[in-house]
């Protein structure tokens, strides 16, 4: 009795400085995010912007099926490090090359390295979590990385009016650091004991497609990340080369905005745990979704009161759906199917990718806001990719 106590308190410490890390990487990550897109502008039409994260993320997705590898050879807390190394570097590239080639390598490792920490952190909340508290755990974790969220874009706004894209990305840099620095001393607490499920990428592949419940969540978290990839590369680009508006207006809309992942999103885990499982949030959550990105489209004001609201709007549908995939995925799996959280992790870049590719077949025959119109039909496939997963209550 006293040696699971013991356990379980060492499990919680081990999760308080996890959420420590997310909160740093959570503030690195977001300072860039708004950004790229905006600064791959200095040295390509708009209508490329889609082709390079195509290109980036299409890069990510073929590293992260690799990633499980590398893992299992060498550890969990060691392919940390390096990601760290190759993170912190595609940081201090973009803030100090002034060049498009370097420029565009930095923002291709930047794009692999973040996408492969995200996943090294994943194991190691998952290495100390219960499944009787997953929801409460991923919500509380996942309440950290958005805090950063909400912190980074009203900064980034302020750092490039006064000091360029540069100085945002050297923020991001200098922030990585103490991330860097914490874990190294967390270092031995951290190291993970876990005896990896073996298995080739395609076969897990095959049993993750044939499991209803897999292959439905996998579908859902796609889709969220289809719907993130366009809202953080085009609705600032809408916003400011179509609308009109201004990178400080920006800043205070993107802050407020992510407000919900914060608010929602922990009370949203621990009722899945206790009360009535996922499937309803996730239905409304998508249902808001698919709402708030047809006002996307629809909207023609460029009113900071109206675009505020329907923004915030669309990020209590988002939270309601980040909170309810991650807790039911890790509910039906744990952190020794790395395979498959790496999987899993796909669905960012891959968002990416058929986002990219919506907005370039979009703006070669339309105008940039019709990309919304047609985000808002996709996101209607949610509606079903939810009705087929069993609830866990």
């Amino acid at each position: 009795m006293l040696a699971k106590k013991k356990a379980l308190i060492k499990k919680k410490a081990n999760l308080k400085i996890l959420y420590l890390l997310g909160l740093l990487l959570g503030v690195s990550s977001a300072l860039p995010a708004y950004i790229q897109s905006s600064s791959l502008e200095r040295f390509v039409d708009v209508k490329m912007v889609g082709l390079f994260f195509l290109l980036a993320n299409a890069l990510a997705v073929s590293t992260i099926l690799f990633f499980p590898r590398a893992i299992k050879k060498i550890g969990n807390y060691a392919t940390t490090r390096i990601n760290i190394i190759l993170y912190i570097t595609s940081l201090f590239g973009l803030a100090l090359s002034s060049g498009p080639i370097i420029s565009f390598l930095s923002l291709i490792l930047l794009t692999v390295s973040s996408n492969l920490i995200w996943i090294n952190m994943d194991v190691l909340v998952e290495s100390f979590s219960s499944d009787a508290s997953t929801g409460e755990t991923r919500t509380i974790y996942f309440t950290f990385i958005n805090a950063g969220w909400i912190l980074a874009p009203a900064l980034s706004a302020y750092l490039v009016r006064v000091g360029g894209f540069s100085l945002s990305f050297l923020a991001a840099g200098l922030i990585a650091i103490p991330f860097c620095l914490i874990f190294l001393f967390a270092g031995q607490k951290l190291k993970d004991n876990i005896h990896y499920q073996k298995g080739s990428t395609i076969t897990l592949i095959k049993r993750m497609w044939r499991s209803h419940n897999l292959r439905g969540i996998f579908m859902i978290s796609l889709l969220l990340q289809i719907f993130y990839s366009s809202a953080v590369v085009y609705v600032p680009l809408h916003l400011i080369q179509n609308l009109h508006m201004n990178w400080s207006d920006l800043g205070l809309i993107f802050s407020l905005m992510l407000l919900p992942f914060i608010i929602l999103e922990i009370p949203a885990g621990i009722i899945a745990d206790k009360y009535i499982g996922e499937k309803e949030m996730l239905f409304t959550g998508i249902i808001i979704l698919i709402l708030s990105t047809f006002l996307f489209f629809y909207i023609e004001s460029a009113s900071i009161i109206i675009w505020g609201t329907v923004l915030f709007i669309s990020r209590i549908g988002a939270a309601l759906i980040e909170a309810m995939k991650e807790t039911y995925f890790f509910k039906i799996i744990d952190a020794e199917d790395v395979g498959y959280i790496n999987i899993f992790r796909t669905t960012a870049p891959l968002g990416y990718i058929i986002g990219s590719i919506m907005a370039i077949a979009t703006l070669f025959f339309l105008p940039l806001q019709y990309l919304f119109l047609c985000l808002s039909i996709l996101m209607i496939s949610g509606l079903f990719f939810t009705a087929s997963i069993k609830d866990t209550k």
